[in-house]
């Protein structure tokens, strides 16, 4: 395999592994929880954590060698997916969802800079990686525990050996970056390459001038798009006689597949397919999410295969806003400051994430209290 194609390869996997954990905690949120709470206390803790070091990182993250990060994530991954597993107390179970979020945060700031010492197709790939974490991810815990019907613990606890392919693909397939005509490449022991200014002043300058052309479109679209899957898909329901399953649950697990397999094949697609505007993406989604809302208040789709169609384009949306987005990002930024800015836009969709799951603990409950209210109790099932 030559160098190219080893380094597509690898940075498939990192977007991969380093989404996957975050995917099937999500996917899992029902079983966590139950019916009665809102989906957005899983949503929550496993996003919070990463916004936050991802809020902080621009001021500190290049004193911190790419080894060291590695080693940073793989622990907190594992030990986190453990704790879910094998607690039943909430608190125990929110503790683990922490540790795996801090490493997803951790990690997707660290891959998407590290892009920046590699040709451009490693940001094609991690993309692409992120979207099959999603699928896989998703359509893995389906099959476990709704086809194979294994405990949800059993899941849990494969799931939590994942991270351990950091280790295999960063020191064993990932060719070092010397081999590549990029200015100065990183450094696997030592620090990163490119020296940062500490001033806090001058970062906080340099993230004023992402936030308009970037960062807005981009966390809008994640605020319209995880209020629709955490705060509104739990509610799209249908009498289950008339969809092709058994439980209520499997119906919000089969949402999420199909939200997934939208975003994989749209992270997957800007070798085909580029989107330059990326505030057009954002109105498009925040239609979509008043489009769930007024099906979930009115029942006007008279089919859920519709319900799930409208899923699915949701993650075409989502997914095309976060490839364009990194993509504008890499080609439009100097090289000098190209890690600096692959690594705050990051911060974007975090950002967007966190608002959708405060107004989702919120509208999921005001949703399924109005279908009660009108005779539709479905959303009370378990």
């Amino acid at each position: 395999m030559n160098s190219v194609n080893r380094v597509a390869l690898s940075f498939w996997i990192f977007g991969l592994l380093n989404n996957v954990l975050y995917v099937i905690i999500l996917s899992a949120a029902w079983d966590l929880v139950g019916s009665e709470v809102p989906k957005a206390v899983v949503l929550l803790p496993d996003i919070v954590p990463g916004f936050l070091v991802k809020i902080a990182a621009p001021f500190f993250i290049h004193r911190i060698s790419y080894n060291h990060r590695l080693f940073a994530m793989v622990m907190l991954s594992c030990l986190g997916m453990f704790t879910v597993a094998r607690n039943h107390l909430l608190a125990f179970r929110i503790a683990g969802i922490i540790c795996a979020s801090a490493s997803s945060g951790l990690g997707e700031l660290t891959f998407l800079q590290l892009t920046h010492f590699y040709p451009d197709i490693a940001v094609h790939y991690f993309s692409s990686g992120t979207g099959m974490a999603g699928l896989g991810g998703a359509f893995l815990y389906f099959l476990l525990t709704s086809l194979m019907r294994l405990q949800v613990q059993t899941a849990l606890v494969i799931s939590a050996f994942f991270p351990l392919g950091f280790l295999f693909v960063y020191f064993a397939l990932l060719p070092d970056s010397s081999a590549f005509p990029v200015d100065q490449p990183y450094e696997r022991v030592a620090s990163p390459a490119i020296t940062h200014p500490d001033s806090v002043a001058h970062t906080i300058k340099r993230l004023k001038s992402l936030f308009l052309p970037y960062m807005l479109p981009l966390a809008s679209v994640y605020i319209a798009e995880y209020t629709l899957n955490q705060g509104v898909s739990p509610t799209l329901l249908f009498p289950i006689k008339s969809t092709p399953f058994t439980e209520y649950r499997d119906i919000y697990v089969a949402y999420s597949t199909l939200y997934q397999l939208g975003v994989f094949i749209s992270r997957s697609s800007a070798s085909f397919v580029r989107i330059k505007n990326l505030h057009l993406l954002a109105v498009l989604q925040a239609m979509n999410l008043a489009l769930a809302i007024w099906q979930s208040m009115f029942m006007f789709l008279p089919s859920i295969y519709w319900t799930m169609l409208l899923i699915f384009y949701e993650g075409l949306l989502g997914g095309a806003a976060y490839v364009n987005t990194f993509l504008s990002v890499r080609e439009s930024t100097h090289n000098s400051q190209r890690e600096f800015a692959m690594g705050a836009v990051g911060i974007s969709d975090s950002a967007g994430i966190v608002c959708a799951a405060i107004i989702s603990l919120y509208l999921e409950p005001a949703l399924c209290g109005y279908q009660v209210s009108t005779g539709r109790n479905w959303c009370r099932s378990k």
